[in-house]
């Protein structure tokens, strides 16, 4: 955990936070210690810029959630577009 928050310029305090705000459930190793995946760590430094800025924390987990949904919902639109021959994605109009 100290790893992974230096990593994002954080504190474990901060990590142990993100994850009882339900923003991140890292996987845990044999021995217990928590093990954060690249997109977790990409999330919680969002989360830090966030906060740095003044949001704060459940207020910026939330943003990051809806930052997600966001994202995923233009990923399958565009999909739904592509599959569906939309001439808005082909080029031709």
């Amino acid at each position: 955990m100290g790893r992974a928050a230096e990593m994002i310029g954080a504190t474990p305090a901060f990590l142990r936070a993100l994850g009882e705000a339900k923003l991140i459930t890292p996987l845990r190793s044999d021995g217990g210690h928590r093990r954060y995946s690249r997109y977790q760590l990409r999330i919680a430094a969002r989360a830090r810029e966030l906060v740095d800025a003044g949001t704060p924390i459940d207020t910026a987990c939330r943003i990051i959630i809806l930052e997600d949904q966001l994202e995923e919902a233009l990923r399958v639109n565009e999909e739904l577009r592509q599959n569906s021959g939309d001439p808005q994605t082909s080029g031709s109009a």
